[in-house]
């Protein structure tokens, strides 16, 4: 039986990939997942396989190089999926010593660990052994002109606290990977969205705000572009990169779904009024008169765009979703789990969302 090690299991993109793990491959595989559980990270995201022999959670920082050390000596771990990170620009501008803390030195210290634990005499690994780095399309910088894409030969150029600590990460990756031969793959994606995402983000953001009738924040003029990804095709992307994808090497998973951040408002109101019934009280609250421009972000970046023709090309990558597609099942997801919402925008968030969109 593989076992994986999962870091960040716990939080939007982590949890939805194993979920798609056990969809996929049930009992012939074996889950380890570590978090911290932060603000983002919520054991209920993984209720429904929490009881499964073959699916333990840990509750640790993977900063905390004796307990990552430990569960490598004390398990024999075939692959290392790398979620865990602090992941919002916002915060990352308000406390980036905490991105750098995570981001860096915790991908440094799983690096360590499993190259500890799968390196042989003489400086070789251990057959089928593989770490994979789950990074960003923000480490790319800001594309200024309409055509232009990123690949992963595109220069570095962060331009937040946050999107420079992913860099770094990669970066250590990158070293680990042409140093020692570590059997390593970064990957670097679009926005996600989907199902379990904390309403800091756009989308759950602008849903939640809607449906209560509350101001919806806008940055600037609303008009800068994101390649937003459905995050089960994300997690389908990662596995196949673990599978199918060359050792060492970069892959960007783009979902080929460009939108300005206006539109996006523009069809999250449109489908919460096509899906919501006449009888629904929260469908006369929902308005573009909510919608709110609020002072730029310090250092938005204006463009992302993915260019995914290496992972189509050398994996048999390519997104199953379109935008159309995933927001309905997104909203969908959020409307049978109000429970859930109304737990994750309790207390700290409110204090947060209130001094961040004031």
């Amino acid at each position: 039986m593989r076992t994986y090690l999962v870091t960040g299991g716990a939080g939007f993109i982590g949890s939805n990939y194993i979920h798609y793990m056990f969809e996929k491959y049930g009992d012939t595989i074996r889950i380890i997942n570590v978090d911290k559980l932060t603000y983002a990270g919520n054991l209920e995201n993984l209720r429904s396989i929490e009881d499964r022999e073959n699916y333990t959670f840990v509750k640790a920082d993977i900063c905390d190089t004796d307990v990552i050390n430990e569960i490598f000596e004390e398990n024999d771990i075939d692959r290392v999926v790398h979620f865990a990170a602090e992941s919002h620009v916002d915060r990352s501008i308000k406390n980036p010593e905490v991105f750098v803390k995570t981001n860096v030195l915790g991908t440094l210290v799983m690096l360590n660990a499993a190259k500890a634990a799968w390196e042989l005499e003489g400086g070789t690994f251990k057959e089928d052994k593989k770490f994979l780095h789950v990074s960003t399309d923000e480490v790319y910088g800001s594309l200024e002109n309409e055509g232009e894409y990123f690949y992963e030969t595109t220069p570095y150029n962060p331009h937040s606290p946050y999107s420079a600590s992913k860099a770094s990460a990669d970066m250590l990756v990158k070293a680990y990977m042409d140093t020692y031969k570590f059997p390593a793959n970064i990957t670097n994606c679009s926005n996600n969205y989907g199902p379990y995402q904390f309403p800091e983000k756009l989308i759950p953001l602008i849903i939640n705000n809607a449906l209560q009738g509350k101001k919806l924040p806008v940055y600037g003029d609303g008009k800068n572009v994101r390649d937003w990804l459905y995050v089960e095709d994300h997690a389908k992307g990662i596995d196949m990169v673990q599978e199918k994808g060359k050792l060492f090497e970069t892959y960007n998973i783009g979902g080929h779904n460009e939108k300005r951040n206006i539109e996006i408002i523009y069809i999250i109101l449109d489908t919460l009024q096509e899906m919501l019934p006449d009888t629904d009280s929260r469908k006369k609250l929902i308005s573009r008169d909510l919608i709110t421009y609020v002072e730029d972000r310090k250092g938005h970046d204006r463009r992302y765009a993915i260019a995914p023709g290496k992972i189509k090309e050398e994996v048999g990558w390519e997104p199953d979703t379109m935008f159309t597609e995933g927001i309905k099942l997104t909203i969908k997801w959020f409307f049978e789990h109000e429970d859930w919402m109304r737990n994750v925008t309790s207390g700290e968030y409110k204090k947060y969302y209130e001094d961040m969109y004031k």
